[in-house]
């Protein structure tokens, strides 16, 4: 699922967020794999998401298991040049 050396990296979302397809263009304009795990209709899911990340909104990023925030928080990784080294 992730990349040779790359730690896996899941988002919470939903489809029709626009935050969600943000975090979602950086990673593929990347070449970074992710996971998608869709809360929209799915309560467990979102209580899970909610849980684990303390975070109520989506979407709820992780890199190696460990909660980045969400799209604002990917991007400005990206933009002070954090994120690779966040992936590897």
């Amino acid at each position: 699922m992730h990349a040779q050396g790359m730690k896996p990296v899941l988002l919470y979302l939903t489809p029709t967020c626009p935050f969600c397809h943000r975090a979602k263009l950086l990673l593929d304009k990347k070449g970074i794999p992710y996971q998608e795990i869709d809360v929209s209709a799915d309560r467990k899911k979102r209580s899970e998401m909610e849980e684990r990340s303390g975070g109520h909104t989506v979407p709820q990023i992780f890199i190696g298991g460990e909660p980045i925030g969400g799209s604002d928080q990917l991007v400005a990784l990206e933009e002070a040049g954090e994120l690779d080294a966040l992936l590897q």
